[in-house]
């Protein structure tokens, strides 16, 4: 008999890495005082209740349990369509909007869309690790682009070039960025966008936690005044931060309609349609709500300001970069790995964090801390966890 084997490109990696840390978490006796749970970004403050009033009335709805359209409800679309219009000042339209199911599944139908078993991606290093793996299972090649820790984990234009330059497809870049927090200043995303464009290669940023930059910061690029931006651009966003509702999946894809029709071939064959309740629910919420979660943005730069705090008297940590929900810190203990180092810190001192080595190579001297997680009071107590 010869046992079935499953798909190597799958198998050959590692398991989800949240769970691990997770795990090492929960065996933590509480010695130190309360969990404080710094992996996963997820917000540390509930959902606004007229967003469960809308989640709630429409789940109950009739019309809700059929399929939807494979681009997305037509009200979101519009909505979102109009809120990125008004953000950029740009012409966008809803023929330029696809929904998704969750930001991972946008950078998944993108990665499909754009490249193909054989092809070359390029990734910033540090880089988000579902993009990393996601490229993996589907066969495609990654390309790394530095970033240097001693510029605030800003990518180098010349690493990027060098990447476009010997085939990469596309470049996926996060800003503000998971896992270090920087964020790209208008003129470098430019730069970018002007190297791919050179490349004839795709440029993709994901901006999920672009809600969460400083008041006063404008809009985060003018890629979408370039003229034909549609044949190089493409910008991928998450409903769940800002709404406090990951747990509905629900995303967005902004590109020219050409590649919105692209997408939604490869929607079809994924999930059909992204989840309809939620999206005509954050529909309804996404100008009705907009002062809370501008309230938010200044709950999270309190949240920011407070890591800032906790790590100035303690000697031998670095905070390397921070920006919306993260920080790269740098730890003390060269003698060990970053697993090592997280490990130790979730059992024994009720820190939960993620390793640095879970986000690329070269970076087992840091630690993501997903600080929007934890309020104040909680950061507060990190001075003495980690001494």
């Amino acid at each position: 008999m010869i046992a079935a084997k499953s798909n190597s490109l799958v198998s050959r990696l590692s398991p989800p890495p949240i769970p691990s840390v997770v795990a090492w978490g929960r065996e933590y006796k509480g010695q130190k005082g309360p969990l404080i749970d710094l992996s996963q970004a997820v917000p540390g403050y509930p959902a606004h209740p007229e967003m469960l009033r809308l989640l709630g009335e429409t789940a109950g709805q009739q019309a809700m349990t059929g399929y939807g359209p494979i681009e997305g409800e037509p009200a979101l679309r519009k909505a979102y369509a109009a809120h990125v219009a008004e953000l950029y000042g740009a012409d966008i339209s809803a023929a330029n909007i696809h929904i998704t199911a969750g930001c991972n599944q946008a950078f998944m139908c993108a990665a499909i869309a754009l490249a193909g078993a054989g092809d070359t991606v390029a990734l910033t290093n540090p880089f988000y690790f579902n993009h990393d793996t996601t490229l993996s299972m589907l066969g495609i090649g990654r390309r790394l682009v530095d970033c240097d820790p001693t510029a605030g984990f800003l990518p180098d234009l010349a690493s990027a070039e060098a990447a476009l330059a010997a085939g990469a497809k596309m470049l996926a870049v996060v800003t503000p960025n998971n896992p270090t927090g920087a964020v790209y200043p208008p003129g470098l995303l430019h730069a970018l966008f002007t190297l791919c464009r050179k490349y004839g290669a795709w440029l993709v940023v994901d901006e999920t936690y672009r809600d969460f930059l400083a008041e006063d910061y404008g809009r985060p690029h003018a890629l979408l005044s370039e003229p034909g931006w549609e044949d190089t651009l493409v910008l991928l966003y998450s409903f769940s931060k800002s709404f406090c509702i990951p747990g509905h999946r629900l995303g967005a894809v902004t590109a020219g309609p050409k590649l919105i029709a692209e997408l939604a071939k490869v929607m079809d064959n994924m999930q059909i349609c992204a989840p309809r309740s939620a999206q005509v629910a954050v529909a309804s919420a996404l100008p009705v709500l907009a002062d809370w979660r501008a309230g938010n943005r200044l709950e999270i730069a309190r949240r920011a300001e407070a890591l800032r705090l906790a790590f100035s008297g303690l000697a031998g940590w670095e905070i390397a970069a921070i920006g919306a929900y993260f920080a790269f810190v740098r730890h003390p203990l060269a003698d060990r790995s970053s697993s090592e180092v997280a490990e130790d810190l979730a059992r024994e001192r009720g820190v939960v964090c993620i390793p640095g080595a879970y986000f690329g190579e070269g970076q087992e001297r840091y630690l993501r801390l997903a600080f929007a997680n934890a309020d104040v009071a909680s950061i507060g107590l990190l001075p003495d966890r980690l001494r």
